[in-house]
């Protein structure tokens, strides 16, 4: 999962240069990009959360 939140935090770098050099094409897909990645972070770390919770009850 920190790999997920590294490539989220890279595409939002990204898109912020891109943005800054008036590139709003890549700029809004990397933006775009690193918002899917965070979610899909944040979903999997409450679905081990709740499997780690149910394996120790």
């Amino acid at each position: 999962m920190g790999n997920l939140l590294h490539y989220a935090i890279v595409f939002l770098i990204v898109a912020l240069v891109a943005a800054f050099f008036g590139f709003g094409g890549v700029a809004g897909t990397a933006m775009e990009g690193a918002r899917l990645l965070f979610w899909v972070a944040i979903v999997l770390f409450v679905v081990a959360l709740v499997a780690n919770f149910l394996r120790r009850a």
